[in-house]
């Protein structure tokens, strides 16, 4: 534990990867300093520790900088060895590293598109989130981690944390967008159940903030993120379906289901 009594973590209450660091520090009863940012007043501290990305998480160790949430964890598995979170057999650290970079660069930035657009833009974002959902329940079902309770094994590990800080967003969207259906049970029944598993473990439960609150922050987001769109293209009817949200616009600004907060 003397390797923690200098460490301080810069997030954002609501950002699923601040989320994955607060958790993988629970996991591992590791002690740090929390700092809550305001990511439209940017601390002079983050600017310093972050001055490439300008994003939270931060994680400062001994006064050494670490941004990005998979590096920070990866980080914290090599230096607080104990209860791991990355496998011991170098294949299988590979996979997981592979499928987290799935989750960020396929899954998560689906999801963002369907959050920040509506009409056909939103209909052709959600058949890529199941696409994504289906090669996901695939390896669940007969690939690599078949018959695992979770994608680390008996206890859940880097992938479980990289996916499941995340996809508790996905309830939270389909509560705000009518009609939405991202994870149905019936058609992706073994990710379904890992979520659950998930979701029961006390120190998700610790870190994952209360679903109303969520709730709340994710309606005002995505009104102000409909808004824009609508004004970018001249549009002032709201049932109009947004048919220009481009991915971009959409994964920098929903609340951090595909890259690091901004």
């Amino acid at each position: 534990m003397e390797k923690s009594s200098s460490l301080k973590l810069f997030g954002s209450w609501a950002s699923s990867y601040t989320h994955r660091v607060q958790l993988a520090l629970k996991l591992k009863n590791i002690k740090f300093e929390y700092i809550e940012e305001d990511l439209s007043n940017k601390s002079e501290a983050l600017l310093q520790f972050n001055p490439i990305y300008k994003k939270v998480p931060v994680l400062v160790h001994d006064d050494r900088p670490l941004a990005e949430s998979v590096i920070i964890l990866q980080y914290v598995d090599e230096v607080w060895n104990e209860r791991p979170i990355l496998p011991a057999d170098p294949y299988e650290r590979a996979v997981m590293r592979f499928w987290c970079h799935f989750a960020d660069d396929k899954l998560g930035p689906a999801v963002g598109v369907v959050f920040a657009s509506s009409g056909e833009v939103q209909n052709a974002a959600v058949d890529q989130v199941h696409e994504n959902l289906a090669l996901i329940e695939r390896e669940l079902r007969e690939g690599y981690f078949k018959g695992r309770k979770f994608f680390g094994g008996d206890s859940i590990g880097l992938l479980d944390i990289v996916l499941g800080c995340g996809s508790y967003w996905l309830a939270v969207f389909e509560e705000v967008m009518t009609g939405v259906k991202l994870v149905d049970p019936e058609a992706f029944p073994l990710f379904h159940a890992w979520l659950r598993e998930f979701e029961a473990l006390d120190e998700v439960k610790e870190t994952i903030p209360a679903v109303d609150k969520l709730l709340e922050y994710a309606k005002a987001v995505r009104a102000m993120l409909l808004g824009h769109c609508m004004g970018n293209t001249g549009v002032t009817d709201a049932a109009t379906p947004a048919t220009t949200a481009a991915p971009a616009t959409a994964t920098a600004s929903v609340p951090d289901i595909t890259v690091d907060s901004s």
